[in-house]
């Protein structure tokens, strides 16, 4: 027995963990449901304590190198400390809540390339080594973000890739270490540029949206940037034509610019 408590304590016949999610799909602000299974393997062991919560891929620049991190962004703990007998299952519900900030892992229908979120559950056993499980979550745009999305396509933006940043976006409600940046290239009637990329930092009242516009370099001595950041009401959305907002925005700097 002592010989099999030493195996358990370096990962050999412990506890393992699955998580069920009943609807991966979710908005931000929402609720994702489900139920952490824990099998006991073949020697008694100590449950210190078990969570759930949310983790994402983050690029993290450093030294003039960029690299891709795992960075987990919200945890929620279920429950106490219990004995898992050998052989014994044990069924955890939870209702884990997703943030506001969450970033959209969904575009017209299709999961958003670029983009890994998920739930991680971590089963944390006396001196043995974590478990841990890793579940995709399915974020769709809430309405006011899908209306900004709308806009963009309407105007025959076309997407580019997405990705999260770790760092963050001054003058808005951010709390996240990360941000989430979606990139489209820019239709034809607006020759002098070549794209835009586009931030969602929202909370349950509203949502600042952040536009950064890279002008074609080559045009003029290189490449610009302009930004642009406006507050969104998350209920009242739908009172302003936002394809024409952004035209109208379009149009001005690349006037004032003589970009197109």
């Amino acid at each position: 027995m002592a010989f099999k408590k030493l195996l358990a304590s370096v990962g050999f016949g412990g506890g393992s963990v699955e998580t069920v999610l009943s609807e991966p799909n979710v908005l931000p602000g929402g609720v994702v449901h489900g139920e952490v299974r824990i099998e006991g393997g073949s020697v008694e062991q100590r449950v210190q304590g078990l969570s759930v919560g949310l983790q994402g891929k983050v690029e993290v620049e450093s030294q003039d190198q960029e690299t891709v991190r795992d960075v987990e962004f919200h945890r929620q703990q279920l429950g106490g400390a219990f004995d898992l007998a050998p052989g014994a299952t044990h069924v955890v519900p939870f209702a884990l809540e997703i943030p506001w900030e969450t970033p959209v892992t969904v575009f017209m229908g299709h999961h958003l390339p670029g983009m890994h979120v998920g739930v991680s559950t971590r089963l944390d056993i006396a001196r043995a080594v974590d478990s841990t499980d890793l579940d995709p979550v399915h974020v769709h745009p809430l309405p006011a973000q899908q209306a900004i999305l709308d806009a963009f396509g309407g105007l025959g933006f076309r997407f580019k890739g997405a990705d999260l940043e770790q760092g963050r976006v001054h003058g808005t409600r951010q709390r996240l270490p990360f941000y989430q940046e979606i990139e489209f290239y820019a239709p034809p009637q607006y020759r002098g540029l070549s794209e835009v990329e586009l931030t969602f930092v929202a909370d349950g009242q509203a949502m600042d949206v952040v536009l950064e516009m890279d002008k074609k370099p080559g045009l003029f001595s290189g490449g610009s940037d302009s930004f642009r950041c406006f507050p969104m009401d998350l209920e009242n959305f739908r009172q302003t034509d936002w394809t024409g907002y952004l035209n109208q925005w379009l149009a001005e700097v690349g006037s004032r610019r003589n970009w197109f």
